[in-house]
């Protein structure tokens, strides 16, 4: 992929971060919560609408996790807008190690947790990275250099 298009490709797939992250934070108010609840009852099919999201303790969970996970978009745009045009294979190596850990972490979590649909649509957001770095200019020089 053409480092012009990988760069737009990252600009979006960290949008994308930002505002999944968003979306988890507006389930910490119950007036703003019904699209984050909605995609829980999917994720935890079936779709029978026993997920409340109403207690506080879950409300703060969607408050911290929102705000890292935007936090974590916001990071990962600026790596691919700032730190990747001058230096591909450190934006490349930071990228890719963050979004396969949390891939690792989420899914394995959502598993356990009865939630194996979440790991499934984490694919997506794996993807939505790995992709357009697949064959970033220099990658197998990063390949040999950790070796």
């Amino acid at each position: 992929m053409h480092s012009q298009s990988t760069s737009i490709w990252l600009r979006a797939a960290s949008a994308l971060v930002i505002g999944f992250g968003v979306l988890v934070v507006l389930a910490a108010y119950p007036a703003t919560a019904g699209l984050t609840m909605f995609l829980i009852d999917f994720i935890l099919w079936p779709i029978d609408g026993a997920q409340s999201g109403v207690t506080p303790e879950l409300r703060l969970i969607f408050a911290i996790s929102g705000g890292i996970m935007v936090g974590w978009g916001v990071l990962l745009w600026l790596i691919a807008t700032r730190l990747y045009p001058r230096e591909p294979q450190l934006a490349r190596s930071m990228i890719l190690v963050s979004v396969g850990i949390w891939f690792i972490v989420d899914s394995t979590a959502s598993i356990v947790a009865g939630a194996p649909l979440n790991a499934l649509l984490n694919t997506s957001f794996l993807l939505m990275f790995g992709l357009p770095l697949w064959r970033t200019p220099g990658a197998d020089t990063i390949t040999h250099q950790a070796q």
